[in-house]
């Protein structure tokens, strides 16, 4: 059950946020509109393949004009915003391409006001945050900054569709959860899932909604349904210090007991995750059972960027169709994989195949670990 007996490797720290945000003017005529309330724009209207594509004095013109199809693309002038030579590195510049359907021309319109590419799980960015005329956009690390937030048409030919952008609505989450504690919001995960704007939006639909299952269904079994925010044995408590660590354990001794939606444990799992995310949790391990987005923030870092007790990340499992089999082995292989505790493992894959069940969707394979 304890994710935080696996030493987790060292991760990148998280961008902070911009010095300065900007709210987007609203976006007409198919115009996308961000920082300084200028528009996403093809340099000089060219439609021909690697024209870069810029921030520009909003004008109307067709260089501006962008289609939302609803098959994940952006498209101008015919072609489609993409990520130049498929690089999924920060920095890398966006232009206009033939549409080829690639990974490098996908792109997700978060309610957050996001525009991100699952690919590289980062977001549409202006570069150097510069809002003068011409300033080149790229993909950067998502940080919430002014200079990667906008306003763009919304996605044709759908029908209805969840307004949270999520793709378990509110209904289905309190069908999975009925008797969820209170502190577990639909809203506080919602509103975390702009840390890793990647999770449940890559793939095809059938597979961003099993990740989502899968996650949900890992979150389950390791708080008895979303009941429960802290670990139940106190007497684990001072056992969750490891003094080798060069900070130690500034919260005292028995402050990093296992939290939120998959327990989180151990101070250097509060160190890592407090530093990807922009948290102090070392120092405040508290905010993690106090409020509930960084509750999810946590269980969401997790998810996203350890390899655990496995080979793999969570999300790279279900991404790549590894399996469910492989998020279990991920979070608590090894005290529960290879027939040490097939009860649990039971469990969990109970959990999944009733969320499945419950999205629309088949459970896939390799569902054992």
């Amino acid at each position: 059950m304890r994710i935080g007996r696996v030493t987790v490797g060292a991760l990148v720290a998280a961008l902070l946020a911009a010095f300065f945000t900007v709210a987007p003017a609203h976006a007409a005529d198919g115009q996308i509109s961000g920082l300084a309330g200028k528009c996403v724009d093809v340099a000089g209207a060219n439609s021909a393949s690697g024209t870069p594509v810029q921030l520009y004095d909003c004008n109307g013109t067709n260089a501006q004009r962008w289609s939302n199809p609803g098959d994940g693309t952006l498209r101008a002038l015919g072609k489609c915003l993409d990520v130049v030579d498929r690089s999924t590195a920060d920095g890398a510049a966006v232009q206009l391409w033939d549409c080829t359907g690639g990974p490098n021309q996908q792109w997700v319109v978060t309610g957050a006001h996001d525009i991100v590419n699952p690919a590289a799980n980062k977001c549409l960015d202006v570069r150097d945050n510069n809002s003068a005329n011409a300033t080149r956009l790229q993909i950067w690390t998502c940080t919430g900054g002014g200079n990667q937030k906008w306003n763009a048409p919304a996605a044709g030919g759908g029908g209805g569709g969840n307004p949270s952008g999520f793709v378990v609505s509110e209904a289905q989450f309190n069908q999975m959860f009925p008797n969820r504690n209170g502190f577990y919001t639909y809203s506080g995960l919602v509103q975390a899932l702009s840390s890793y704007p990647g999770f449940a939006n890559t793939g095809s639909d059938t597979v961003k909604r099993q990740e989502a299952a899968a996650f949900l269904a890992n979150v389950s079994h390791e708080t008895g349904g979303l009941v429960y925010v802290v670990e139940q044995n106190t007497a684990n408590y001072s056992h969750y210090c490891d003094w080798g660590q060069p900070y130690g354990c500034p919260a005292g001794q028995s402050a990093y007991y296992g939290r939120g939606p998959l327990q989180l444990s151990w101070n250097f799992n509060y160190k890592a995750a407090g530093d990807a995310l922009g948290i102090d949790l070392l120092d405040n391990p508290w905010l993690v059972q106090n409020d509930a987005a960084v509750a999810w923030r946590t269980g969401l870092w997790f998810w996203n960027t350890s390899t655990g007790a496995g080979s793999m990340t969570s999300h790279d499992a279900m991404v790549n169709q590894a399996g469910f089999g492989q998020t279990i082995r991920t979070i608590n292989g090894s005290l529960e994989c290879d027939g040490r505790n097939p009860g649990q493992v039971q469990s969990r894959v109970d959990a999944y195949q009733r969320f499945t069940s419950i999205l629309g969707v088949s459970a896939g394979g390799n569902l054992y670990c």
